[in-house]
Order: structure tokens, then C-alpha cells, then sequence
């Protein structure tokens, strides 16, 4: 299915112990990964494509919903314009470059391109 501007698009995870999160969904809901690195893994056969990212800080929302655009600096400065702030600015990944904001009622969530 092509990622379509402004849908949600992938939901990413904190993980104290990736290989102890990936036993668990694979045995548990036969969720496939596909590692990247030693800090990240990336979930398919879910419903919705996500990952798990490492960290050693308490998780208190180990939750980030992230949306797909086509033109980051574009729906940056619409965030912006309606009130958003960006907690992280644009960085590049394996796969694309993406950017961090927080909503009115500081919700945060994430933007990405595959450009």
C-alpha cells in the first residue's frame, strides 16, 4: 500500500531489551522484524508497520504515532503555522528523513519522507 500525505503511517515503540520485545511479539502475535543496528527494530505483519526503538530511561509513553508526507518542510511550516512545535528538527534515517513535533497539547508525534 503506498503512504499516503497526512495518514498515519507507522507507530514506533521504546524497548528496554530488543531482543527479549522481539521473542516476545513473534511468539506471541508472529509480528517479522528486520533489525537495524543494535538500537532499533522495525515490525511488519502487524496491521500496522512500527518499530521498536532502544532506551535505557523509564518509559512512561512508549508510543509515537508517526504520519507520512511527501514534502517535510511543507507540512513542517503548516505545523508551525497552526500552533505546533517542532521537538526535533528534520534528520535522515535508513530510509528517509523525518522530524519530531508536539501538538497544542504537547502529544508528540513524528512526520516522515522517503525523500
Amino acid at each position: 500500500m503506498q503512504a499516503k500525505d497526512s495518514h498515519i503511517n507507522y507507530v514506533e515503540f521504546k524497548s528496554k531489551d530488543l531482543i527479549e520485545t522481539k521473542m516476545f511479539y513473534e511468539s506471541s502475535f508472529d509480528w517479522k522484524f528486520t533489525d537495524y543496528g543494535p538500537t532499533y527494530i522495525a515490525f511488519s505483519e502487524s496491521g500496522l508497520e512500527g518499530g521498536f526503538e532502544k532506551t535505557d530511561n523509564e518509559i512512561v509513553n512508549g508510543a509515537l504515532v508517526v504520519l507520512f508526507h511527501s514534502n517535510l518542510k511543507l507540512i513542517k511550516n503548516k505545523i508551525i503555522e497552526a500552533g505546533g512545535k517542532i521537538s526535533k528538527d528534520i534528520f535522515s534515517f535508513p530510509g528517509g528523513h523525518r522530524f519530531h513535533f508536539k501538538d497544542p497539547s504537547g502529544n508528540e508525534l513524528a512526520v516522515w519522507s522517503d525523500k
